[in-house]
């Protein structure tokens, strides 16, 4: 994997050369030479280029990017698409560091474009030349008040701040920008484009470092390179920078709408929730949850522990905040006596002391009793965090509560979240933006930016970054492959394999006719037996006939098999049947569990675990993590699921052996580390037999790569 670049001369440039740069206002090159030259604070060498003019706002303007001498750390493309090529190549030759393409029309027009970006990638292979874009709007470096954009809005959108953003999409970005009208500054804004070098992974590395920004956040509308991703967010994680993701594309609509935007991979949504999980990544569902998360983990760092006051002067407005609280599962404090005491000698008889505290309209009109009071809720031991809905504006009397905020705020370091839920602004809510303070605009938005800033400090608090993904291992034994002529194993075959990895499967044989059928029988010993048709293109046999249980006699096997041939051939009739499996039935208690691994095309292998049987369709209770998976990532997945109730004696039923469970997931992790050309394995269902006794795989599907990466 390609090693990340050193960005910090394409985000803090020392010289610029804008090549189509313009003296048409409207223009892209004439609004980026505005935005260079009266908007920003740009102390290098900036060079203008157009072959058509000598002179443009009275500055100097070369023919070619290639007459100017010395070291040129950025060139900002604003040609037209057909001769973007040959500029690019220009400045490759000349040793240039990094291009910024703002010009569309490539990858996200079609397979032409496509082409046009491969070429331009192999000028930056070849070269070292780092391209950002094409198709992006420019990068902004707020804190450095430098924007190498084209954007008219550079110049009213200029709020420094702690937040670095890193986005795909152009409009997306600005509108998480503006939320300086809520009092919280973006400092730096990458917006990639169609990432045909530089991805937003590259630029979430760089803000792992910066110093300037405290928390990470990005717009994903797909991901192309699921190491680079992880190792990116792994790097933040180590440097303690919180990242806050909103990614485009779960349902189908939004799936086709991010490819023809930016031609990106949008992934399996499952499955890149389970990699944010993982990697403490907050995924949030709107721009509104994002910013407030974003703001609240920029204000302060979570322990995990908080609980909650819900500070109000509408007993209303204080029951819906408590109601919100716990259906997100959140945890109100208990104040002590001391708290109670002064709460108590502070407001009216008639106010609600308990939390949540409704101090009832008495702080409408004496404001400093409402500052003590909230103060008083504050310095509780109990409390982690206050949230504190302003209701309505009532002019002078709410921007007076404000201002009692953001005075209490600056004297403690527990967050106080502020939710302004008029659609009235009055005075009070730029008192609260202008302090820092980000109003949420409902209650339900702080609640939910609450939740995350909490699961994250859960999160930080187990979080070990020595765990690698199996993804990022290359250290495989090529020599040690699964062989195999086709990409499908029968279930025998699929079974042979995982007793390869110590996992306990029925006694079965593969029998050809009917004879052999109560041959084996007999000689296997069984009481009972399950038969199965065996075929490496059939996966639902029962849906066909292909499956039988209960077979208690030699007689009733001969009967069965010839029954069962006749169903399949009729049913299913272009399949190749191998034989039919006749299988030791396992009569005693147990739960059906479901294990499926399979190889994600942008993460590597995912392994999935819920209810067995048919209910995992039904009921879609599972928990998913990246391979490899050591004993408690494994119990800790399994634990998530509700089903697990299940084995931990539900009701008075007996345990069942949920440790054997753990060590069969670790076994087949640390199975497929060694074999990454398995492709697909199903274990539907896996028995767990009663506490002590094992698991026995009962089915099992198996897909490996043929060839492929691993040759």
């Amino acid at each position: 994997m390609k090693e990340f670049s050193d960005l910090s001369r394409l985000i803090s440039p020392k010289s610029i050369a804008l090549i189509g740069a313009s003296d048409r206002p409207q223009s892209v090159g004439g609004r980026t030479l505005e935005n260079l030259t009266k908007h920003s604070q740009f102390k290098g060498d900036l060079y203008l280029i157009n072959p058509s003019k000598s002179l443009i706002n009275e500055m100097a303007c070369l023919p070619s990017v290639s007459l100017i001498t010395g070291e040129l750390d950025l060139a900002i493309i604003a040609v037209k698409a057909e001769q973007v090529l040959q500029v690019l190549q220009e400045c490759a030759d000349r040793h240039t560091k990094f291009a910024i393409i703002l010009t569309s029309g490539f990858g996200e027009t079609g397979e032409d474009g496509k082409v046009v970006e491969a070429k331009m990638l192999e000028i930056a292979r070849s070269s070292g030349m780092r391209i950002y874009g094409p198709n992006c709007p420019g990068l902004n470096n707020i804190n450095a008040q430098l924007g190498m954009t084209f954007s008219p809005a550079w110049k009213i959108d200029q709020m420094p701040g702690p937040i670095g953003l890193a986005t795909q999409g152009g409009g997306m970005g600005r509108t998480i920008l503006q939320a300086m009208a809520r009092g919280i500054g973006t400092g730096l804004w990458c917006s990639s484009g169609n990432e045909v070098d530089l991805e937003v992974s590259d630029f979430i590395h760089y803000m792992a470092t910066a110093d300037d920004i405290k928390v990470i956040v990005t717009n994903l509308e797909g991901i192309r390179n699921g190491q680079r991703f992880i190792e990116a967010c792994q790097h933040a994680a180590r440097h303690g920078k919180p990242i806050v993701a909103l990614k485009i594309g779960k349902s189908e609509y939004g799936i086709k709408a991010a490819q023809s935007h930016t031609a990106a991979i949008s992934g399996t949504a499952e499955v890149n929730s389970a990699v944010f999980k993982e990697l403490g990544v907050i995924e949030v569902d709107d721009i509104d949850e994002l910013i407030d998360t974003a703001a609240l983990l920029a204000r302060s760092q979570p322990t995990g522990k908080e609980k909650l006051a819900v500070f109000c002067y509408s007993g209303g407005t204080a029951a819906l905040a408590a109601d919100k609280i716990g259906s997100a599962e959140l945890e109100l404090a208990i104040f002590n006596e001391i708290t109670q005491k002064q709460l108590k000698e502070q407001l009216p008889d008639f106010a609600s002391i308990d939390n949540p505290v409704d101090t009832t309209g008495i702080v409408l009109t004496n404001p400093e009793i409402g500052y003590e009071a909230l103060k008083t809720v504050a310095l509780d031991p109990d409390v982690g965090a206050i949230l504190y809905p302003i209701p309505f504006d009532y002019g002078e009397i709410t921007n007076q509560a404000a201002q009692s905020a953001v005075r209490l705020q600056k004297e403690i370091a527990k967050p106080l979240v502020m939710v302004w839920m008029s659609d009235k602004p009055g005075d009070g809510f730029p008192v609260l933006a202008q302090s820092g303070l980000v109003p949420a605009r409902s209650v339900g938005n702080a609640v939910k930016a609450l939740k995350n800033f909490i699961e994250y400090g859960k999160w930080r608090s187990e979080y070990k970054g020595e765990w690698h993904p199996l993804i990022l291992n290359t250290d495989f034994n090529k020599n040690n492959k699964i062989r195999s002529s086709s990409n499908n194993l029968t279930e025998y075959k699929a079974k042979e394999i995982l007793k390869q990895a110590s996992i306990s499967v029925p006694k079965s044989i593969v029998v050809s006719d009917s004879k052999s059928a109560a041959q084996a029988f007999t000689q296997y010993g069984f009481k009972k037996a399950v038969m199965k048709i065996v075929s490496a293109t059939i996966t639902h046999k029962s849906d066909i006939g292909g499956v039988r249980l209960g077979i208690s006699s030699p007689e009733e096997a001969s009967k069965v098999f010839d029954q069962m041939i006749d169903a399949v051939t009729k049913n299913a009739p272009s399949n190749i049947i191998d034989g039919v499996m006749l299988e030791e039935m396992l009569e005693e208690s147990f739960v059906e569990v479901v294990i499926g691994i399979h190889k994600d095309p942008v993460f590597g292998h995912i392994c999935t675990v819920g209810l067995g049987g048919i209910a995992i369709e039904l009921f879609k209770d599972v928990s998913r993590r990246l391979l490899p998976l050591d004993a408690s990532r494994a119990r800790k997945m399994i634990n998530e699921t509700e089903s697990s109730k299940l084995l931990s004696g539900f009701r008075g039923k007996p345990k069942y052996d949920t440790e054997a469970f753990v060590q069969t997931l670790v076994k087949l992790s640390d199975f497929i580390s060694v074999h990454p050309e398995i492709h697909e394995l199903e274990i539907n269902p896996l028995a767990v037999c009663l506490d002590g006794k094992g698991v026995v795989a009962l089915d099992a599907v198996l897909n490996i790569e043929v060839g492929g990466n691993n040759e």
